[in-house]
Formats: C-alpha cells, structure tokens, sequence
C-alpha cells in the first residue's frame, strides 16, 4: 500500500514537472514569436526614417570627388535614439537593413550594428541579431553574391562576398583583422556557440 502511493506520489510529480516544461517551452516559443515580429517591424520603421532623410536631406558631393579619405567620418542621422549610418542591401536575401553606428545589445535588438572599422576605411565589420529579418539566413550566401552599402550621403559601396566561415565567439581579433576584407557579415549560431562571418571584398560601381 505504501509503496503504490509512494509510486503514485511521484508519478504525479513527474507529471507536474513535464506539464512545467512544456509550458515553459510553449512560452519560450510564443516570445520569440513576438521579438521576432517587433525587431522586423523595428527595421521596417528605422529604415523609413533614413530613406526620408536621404531623400530629403542635402547631401555632400560624392565622396570620391570631395577629396575624401580613408579617414573620413561615416555621416549619420539620428532616429529614434539611434544613431544610423546607412542602408546594407543583400539581395539575394531579399534585405536591406538600417546600420547603426555604435554596437549594443539595446541598439542590436532593433537593427545591425557597426561593430569594428569604418566603410571609407575598407574595414567595416558589422554584427546582426540572428533574426530571420536581421542576418539569420546569412548562411544561405554564397561565394560571388552581390551586398551594397549605401551611406547617409547616397553613396553607394558595392561588394561580392569572397569568403564563408564560422569563427569562435571569443575570436575577436581574428574577426576584426584589418587589411583582408573590405567588410564583414557576422551574427551568432543558434545556441551562441559560434559566429556565421561573411567576409567581403569591394567591386568597383560608380557613384550615384
């Protein structure tokens, strides 16, 4: 008699226990749902802003002919406490993504972030969310596929993608090494174990 309600007792436990789980799983799955409707309705709303702004606003002459150099400051606009730098554009992925300057975890919730260098300077490497409308689908980018820069001053950049890999999340210096690739594509694995890293190299396009 014990025993069966000793067995009783902790099946009933190990039923609590699994329904706990299962909430919790349906839970996490309902969030991710949601953060992944706000970051994709973020980007929707920042990158009005900057095409307004780049529509609107006076831009300098093109930077090839304003005597510019590799140590020219990127032009920004501000929006919505953000700090933008431009527009990336990967069309195969059917994307284009407001910048922003400065990396955090707050600014990267809503768009990619500059995580390293600069664009004039050739050595731009920029960290996305893993979110479908953020740099999740990196991994479907192939080797001579086309990514654009546009800045604040309608100066258009153009890349093919030279190189592929996974890096470790702590391999920092390996990530921002400079005077390989003219821009960088990064965003974490599912789990956060490694990072999906995009390695570009310019082509030249005339300016608009």
């Amino acid at each position: 008699m014990l025993k069966a309600m000793r067995n009783k007792k902790v099946g009933t436990t190990v039923t609590a226990i699994g329904a706990a789980l299962m909430l919790a799983a349906a839970g996490l799955t309902l969030f991710n749902l949601w953060d992944e409707s706000r970051a994709e309705r973020s980007v929707e709303t920042t990158l009005d802003g900057i095409l307004d702004e780049m529509e609107n606003g006076t831009p300098q002459a093109p930077v090839l002919e304003q005597g510019w150099s590799i140590e020219a400051q990127m032009p920004s606009v501000v929006l919505d406490g953000g700090d933008y730098l431009g527009i990336l554009e990967i069309p195969s992925l059917e994307l284009a993504l407001p910048i922003c300057d400065e990396w955090s975890y707050p600014n990267l919730s809503r768009s990619p972030c500059r995580y390293a260098g600069g664009l004039y300077s050739h050595d731009l490497v920029i960290a996305g969310h893993n979110y479908r409308s953020h740099f999740g689908h990196l991994g479907r980018l192939s080797v001579g596929d086309e990514v654009f820069f546009t800045d604040m001053d309608r100066n258009r950049f153009a890349y093919r993608v030279s190189e592929i890999s996974t890096l470790g999340p702590t391999a920092v210096g390996e990530m921002t090494a400079t005077g390989e690739w003219d821009l960088t594509l990064f965003t974490c694995t599912l789990g956060g174990r490694s990072r999906m890293t995009v390695r570009c190299a310019s082509q030249s396009e005339e300016l608009d």
